[in-house]
């Protein structure tokens, strides 16, 4: 059995493409390499940074994270502030054109300030991926959904990361966080057929009992009961972007991301440790994971707001 890992490459465009093959791409880019049964996909803000959310989902679907620094300008300020609050293993990659100096100046007083730092050389930052691997979680499994379409003869597919747990072929799951129950007709992990996936692997799934259209990212497959879903959420241990500029009063009208749904949300409170927003829709989310705090409307400076643990 393969084991996998999901790497968010940000900072720079053109570097996962040097570390694997092209697949799936959309406003995320993904890059897989298989090597010695080992996994590894990367994950790329295509969009970034003309739209925001892409990095930050990139970074949700991550279990590590290279953060690539070939200038010092507004874009990668940005995602050097964005990849501070999130709270994954980094690896900070220096180019030739950034000195030693300039990038200690730029991570100074940072999360990532002591992090591991690799030169721009790909065939070893292929060995130091190919050495990574995803935390293996026990407990129901949980799957949320990146992408999906329709394929001929088979019907519904939903891309996605085996979070949690082990998927099998013909169990019945919730799509959260819509009331249908769908069954697994199908596993692949990276074209091949399989009759379960464990956590950590990437995974194509068929699903009877929905339709293509009805799937999108941010929805979860996991048994009845096992997660919650709300539209007004409050989470602990908040942590608020260092260098966030705006105002974060009651009323606010901020982006929330939990999981990999992401919806508008309305600022309910926030004290120095605990924050609660209401969404325009119910988000399917795990007790104790990360939820992320956007400003799409601020006027200067990164449009990260924060990050807390969910209740």
């Amino acid at each position: 059995m393969t084991t996998g890992v999901t790497v968010a490459v940000v900072g720079a465009p053109d570097v996962a493409k040097e570390l694997g093959k092209k697949g799936t791409e959309s406003d995320l880019t993904l890059y897989h390499a298989v090597r010695d049964e080992h996994a590894v996909t990367l994950v790329e803000p295509t969009q970034f940074p003309e739209k925001f959310l892409p990095l930050v989902e990139a970074l949700a679907m991550a279990d590590r994270v290279l953060l690539v620094v070939n200038e010092l300008s507004r874009p990668v300020a940005e995602t050097i502030a964005t990849v501070d609050v999130v709270d994954l293993p980094t690896t900070v990659v220096l180019g030739s054109a950034v000195g030693s100096e300039e990038l200690a100046r730029a991570l100074k007083g940072s999360r990532i300030e002591g992090a591991e730092r690799r030169p721009l050389d790909f065939p070893q930052l292929r060995a130091l991926v190919d050495g990574w691997t995803a935390p293996v979680r026990d407990g129901p499994v949980l799957v949320p959904i990146d992408h999906a379409f329709p394929v001929k003869g088979v019907g519904a597919v939903a891309l996605g990361v085996v979070r949690r747990g082990t998927l099998r072929a013909h169990e019945t799951l919730r799509l959260w966080p819509t009331p249908k129950k769908v069954e697994v007709r199908s596993i692949q992990v990276h074209d091949i057929d399989r009759k379960e996936a464990a956590s950590g692997e990437r995974v194509g799934v068929a699903l009877r009992g929905v339709e293509a259209e009805e799937l999108a990212r941010g929805q979860v497959l996991a048994p009845e009961g096992t997660i919650r879903e709300a539209r007004t959420v409050s989470g602990e241990s908040f942590v608020r972007c260092r260098y966030y500029r705006g105002d974060l009063r009651a009323g606010a009208q901020l982006h929330i991301l939990a999981g990999l749904a992401s919806a508008p949300a309305s600022l309910d409170e926030l004290t120095s440790t605990t924050v609660t927003v209401t969404a325009d829709r119910p988000l399917a989310y795990e007790p104790g994971g990360p939820a992320y705090l956007v400003d799409l409307s601020v006027p200067a400076g990164p449009r990260i707001v924060g990050r807390c643990s969910l209740r």
